[in-house]
């Protein structure tokens, strides 16, 4: 059991034995599975298996891996409350009180665990958002099979309730193993029932939420509607949850003041609701009224939620269902508005067919496949997540919330959104598709491709995400000087913001793209994934360089137009090199002899007999 459990975490393969050891162990009795059970772990498994989450379909090691990274947070954060709760006379230099924190200090403590159960449950819903729904792979191979349509509702209903019930435990199950060793709570039994009541509760409610969101759009408005605003609705979500989590120690600062201002805004925040719950459970008769206020609206909220969940995912599903059946309403991906821009571009920097052909290939794909934009909906916001609490300053004035915003945070928004747009387009563009369309590119231009083509390729991608990074910059940069503070306004300043915006991302676009030599969305599926860890640990690091550079070249540049100047001649002579260094990985490229794709001889992959 051991082994099996550190080879899961490694993400190593099974363990290959002799014959002879395979022998003794006797015969392989499969468990006897009726069609509900066959159907529902194959709904859970699709939940792990897809792109979105695995590329190579690894279901057990992602879900290990997702399981650990889920909990692991509050778990970290009970360790590091034993020492507020155990203060050492003296400790820390300065500090007089001996003994626990003050009343409202616990209750912000109480404030991120109700906090953190919410949104990774809301992060969880919302990332799944598309397999909750059939999709055309169950209309047109589970209908052929002979299982009842009742039998198919029942497996997947009964399969979203693992999901957010398994993520639901998995994020609150460890703090509480801490926590009263952490804290040393008067009352053991309340405590742990607080805690475990308002955690669950809070994340049930945001799951809840969630879906009965979905499934009522889909209802009201059927498929055709809804795909429309789904991923802006994605997107939104994500960045509201995010914020929240991000935005949690200025929330928890403004709490006491909050809470005892008698304000009714806050009945309207959720998360308070179960922080009341959890203080209403923990203090008995003799919390404050708010609390019992807070609690009455936690759990007629939840009810709720789960009520119109109940009553609007079945008609949600049978409209998902006829919708799948009669097939969507030919459309043209022809936008009238972008007709002019495309004929600039085709006249001046798209002049060649085979940066035409890579650049219109792009806009189609992702305008006709979702699951590629799902990673632009996460990144982007996550990044918008980032920019309003950088620039968003919450302060408590009698009892009041009033907002001010920041200058500094408007600097580093122009990197947030270069890093995060850039980003999510290399994961996107470089994510494995449907690798059988590439003959028609070797076909063209070889395989692999001289340099020109390579070139042109190149060209063409950083061309597509460069124009899109600058636009989604500006359009941010425009929104946040409407309440920029006045030492933004001048000339100059203005003047280095749009430096730092073009520059940022020609550098990034360089810098991510810089070995990028396949076709976009053809990038092959690895059999091996890279760890997590060292993905977030690559942004975890870059991304904070990204926005020193951009804070501090921003406020060089506003100081005078000589530093201005230095500044762009930096930055072209970076882009210069990153170029250079670009085109050497493209020849190196060119050079190789040709390669073997995994894919079949032309004949073959047309299904052509000779």
């Amino acid at each position: 059991m051991r082994d099996s459990f550190q080879r899961l975490l490694m993400m190593a393969g099974p363990e290959i034995r002799a014959l002879n050891a395979q022998a003794e162990l006797g015969e392989v009795c499969a468990p006897e599975r009726n069609q509900s059970s066959h159907l529902l772990r194959h709904f859970l498994e699709r939940f792990f298996r897809n792109e979105t989450a695995s590329r190579s379909g690894d279901a057990k090691t992602r879900l290990v891996q997702i399981a650990f990274a889920t909990g692991l947070p509050p778990m970290i954060v009970a360790m590091y409350l034993w020492p507020v709760y155990h203060r050492l006379p003296g400790w820390p230099p300065g500090s007089t009180r001996i003994g626990l924190p003050p009343y409202w200090e616990q209750i912000n403590h109480h404030f991120f665990f109700v906090m953190y159960s919410f949104v990774a449950l809301g992060l969880a819903t919302v990332f799944e958002w598309d397999l909750f729904f059939p999709d055309l792979l169950d209309q047109f191979v589970l209908t052929t099979l002979p299982v009842p349509a009742g039998r198919l509702f029942a497996a997947r209903v009964c399969a979203i309730a693992i999901l957010i019930g398994g993520f639901l435990i998995d994020a609150n199950w460890m703090a509480p193993l801490i926590l009263p060793l952490a804290t040393d709570p008067p009352k053991l039994m309340p405590f742990v029932a607080a805690q475990a009541a308002s955690t669950l509760c809070g994340g049930l409610f945001a799951a809840a939420f969630v879906l009965a969101v979905q499934s009522s759009l889909l209802a009201i408005f059927g498929e055709r509607l809804f795909k429309r605003i789904s991923l802006a609705l994605q997107g939104m979500l994500v960045a509201v949850l995010v914020m929240l989590l991000l935005l949690f120690p200025v929330l928890s600062g403004a709490t006491p003041a909050l809470l005892q201002s008698g304000n009714r805004w806050i009945l309207a925040f959720p998360p308070f609701w179960f922080l009341g719950m959890y203080q209403r459970i923990l203090e008995g008769t003799s919390a404050l009224p708010i609390f019992s206020t807070l609690t009455e609206i936690a759990l007629g909220a939840t009810a709720a939620a789960i009520g119109v969940t109940v009553a609007a995912y079945p008609v949600a599903y049978l409209r998902r269902v006829r919708q799948l059946v009669e097939g969507p309403p030919a459309r043209s991906l022809r936008s009238e508005l972008s007709m002019p821009v495309q004929r600039l571009l085709h006249r001046t920097m798209l002049r060649r067919p085979g940066m035409r052909a890579v650049f219109h290939f792009i806009g189609k794909t992702l305008a006709r496949v979702a699951r590629y934009r799902i990673y632009l909906v996460m990144y982007c916001g996550v990044g918008l997540s980032l920019v309003v609490s950088s620039v968003l300053r919450l302060n408590v004035t009698h009892s009041h919330l009033k907002f001010a915003y920041s200058a500094d945070g408007i600097r580093t928004a122009i990197g947030i959104v270069a890093f995060w747009v850039i980003a999510g387009l290399r994961t996107a563009l470089g994510s494995a598709g449907n690798r059988q369309g590439l003959w028609v590119w070797n076909f063209v231009q070889g395989n692999p491709p001289k340099f020109e083509h390579l070139l042109e390729r190149a060209r063409a991608t950083r061309l597509w995400v460069l124009m899109w990074g600058i636009f989604a910059t500006c359009v941010v940069l425009g929104v946040l000087h409407r309440v920029a503070p006045a030492e933004l306004g001048g000339a100059q300043s203005i003047a280095a913001q749009i430096v730092a915006a073009f520059g940022t991302c020609l550098l990034l676009v360089d810098t991510l793209f810089m070995k990028s030599a396949r076709v976009p969305f053809s990038g092959e599926a690895e059999t091996e994934e890279e760890n997590p860890g060292f993905t977030v640990l690559r942004y975890v690091t870059v991304f904070p360089l990204v926005l020193w550079l951009d804070l501090h070249l921003e406020r060089l540049m506003e100081m005078g137009p000589k530093q201005l100047g230095a500044v762009i001649v930096v930055a072209v002579v970076a882009h210069l090199w990153l170029r250079k260094k670009s085109h050497e990985h493209l020849r190196l490229y060119s050079d190789q002899l040709e390669m073997d794709e995994g894919m079949e001889e032309l004949p073959n992959a047309l299904r052509l007999r000779v």
